[in-house]
């Protein structure tokens, strides 16, 4: 009988000890464009982010964060499948993912399969949701087309926040967070400005009068050590039409207005979730799919592998685990979100390989030793790998570039043919993907909007 009552006693606590303990609800943010123009990232001292900056100092700011691609599409992709585009072959905005990453597994999937309520809205990875809202179309300014650029309109629209499309996506996760949840839930809210066009509400383009927009330092003579293939990514056409114009400061002062339009939204949200029953066992993770460039190396877009446009901002706070205030100086990338999650949130892990690493460890101690490097992809084989010190960039056509964050931040010296840093070169190139996939079937029109589920996706 004494047997059989330990017998009991040792089943009954196997049974209580595979009772799933309680799982985070995971509030998710996307931001469409966004640089490192973020005030608690120091970068550029005009820019006004209150509700970024706040969130940033409720728990870790990633100050070397780095995107898998600087492309919306393929940026997205890889975050959400946890694969490289070197292994995926997904490389560019006209490469719909849904075929090349058939068999993989994709975290808003692997949430549901995990028993999460799965909502999302705006433009967010993530091709199976429970509910999904699309992003409302953006007003435009009255007068169309706008103030012309040198190649893309800018222009404040005379409507409020409230026509904005982001404010609607805003809108639809503030009122999920405000009901009860019977399940924890994953809820992704994609925002989309300070995408181009950018057009944001009159108010915001006064809080920076065009007299005081200051221009980023730049060089003259940046490009005449660069190879050919970056040349070709920088599209300097493109400056020397900016330089024609006029419309350096005008294009950085609609940028920055966009951005501060973006912020309010995201204050508004972090809000809900505070005022909400789900504040206290919430986990946020923020980020932008790329960076932007906006006049440094001549460029003036995304599409390249410098730093400008390659870093982005990402914050997490995860509830019991970060404590505020905190800086991660480590280099991480966007696809560490994917791993990260699994382990926060107990889900199965995927039958697919993920390519990067799971950041619980620098959450706990954001100065816990970390060895693999970002990696950045644009196109097949070009490629740039980003430790705290250095960026190396190899093209497939075998040109190179090496700049020393330590000494040049702006990147302006290319270092890849000085003989006295060739160890540091040789020990970067390692690091490179041995698979560079041959390039996914590309869709006349684009695939970017490929993230999205099929019925709310554009007819092409």
């Amino acid at each position: 009988m004494k047997h059989i009552s330990l017998l009991l006693l040792l089943l009954c606590g196997q049974a209580f000890a595979a009772e799933p303990a309680s799982r985070p609800n995971v509030l998710f943010i996307a931001i469409d464009d966004l640089r490192d123009w973020v005030g608690a990232l120091g970068t550029r001292a005009d820019v006004k982010t209150p509700n970024l900056d706040r969130l940033a100092a409720r728990g870790v700011l990633f100050t070397r964060a780095y995107c898998a691609a600087p492309a919306c599409n393929p940026s997205r992709a890889s975050l959400i499948s946890g694969v490289r585009p070197s292994s995926s072959g997904v490389y560019d905005n006209n490469q719909p993912s849904a075929i090349p990453l058939k068999d993989k597994t994709k975290l808003t999937s692997l949430f549901m399969q995990g028993g999460y309520v799965v909502h999302g809205a705006g433009k967010i990875a993530g091709r199976e949701w429970h509910d999904y809202f699309r992003t409302p179309k953006f007003p435009k300014p009255k007068e169309l087309p706008a103030k012309k650029t040198a190649f893309y309109p800018v222009g404040a629209v005379e409507e409020g926040d409230e026509a904005m499309g982001d404010t609607a996506v805003a809108n639809y996760g503030i009122a999920f967070l405000g009901k009860p949840q019977p399940k924890p839930f994953f809820l992704g809210i994609g925002f989309v400005k300070p995408h181009m066009p950018l057009y944001a509400p009159r108010k915001y383009f006064d809080l920076y009068p065009l007299d005081q927009v200051q221009r980023p330092k730049t060089l003259e003579t940046d490009l005449d050590d660069v190879p050919p293939a970056g040349l070709a990514m920088a599209k300097e056409d493109q400056h020397q039409r900016v330089l024609k114009t006029g419309e350096w400061e005008r294009m950085i002062q609609a940028y920055l207005a966009c951005v501060t339009y973006m912020d309010g939204q995201v204050g508004r949200l972090i809000d809900a979730l505070d005022a909400s029953p789900h504040a206290k066992n919430t986990l946020i993770i923020l980020w932008s799919d790329h960076g932007w460039n906006l006049g440094e190396k001549h460029h003036w877009q995304k599409f390249a592998l410098w730093e400008e446009t390659t870093r982005v901002p990402m914050i997490a706070v995860v509830p019991g685990l970060t404590q505020p205030g905190q800086r991660c100086e480590r280099t991480v990338s966007l696809m560490d979100i994917y791993p990260t999650l699994v382990e926060l949130c107990g889900l199965p892990k995927p039958a697919h390989t993920l390519d990067g690493q799971s950041l619980v460890p620098l959450l706990r101690d954001p100065k816990a030793a970390r060895k693999e490097p970002a990696i950045t992809t644009h196109g097949r084989n070009n490629h740039a790998v980003r430790t705290e010190r250095w960026r190396y960039i190899h093209y497939a056509d075998g040109g190179e570039e090496l700049y020393d964050h330590d000494a040049d931040p702006l990147e302006w010296k290319n270092l890849a043919d000085d003989p006295q840093f060739a160890a540091a070169k040789a020990e970067l190139a390692a690091w490179l993907p041995t698979v560079n996939a041959p390039d996914a079937p590309r869709v006349k029109g684009g695939g970017e909007n490929d993230d999205a589920p099929a019925k709310f996706r554009k007819k092409k």
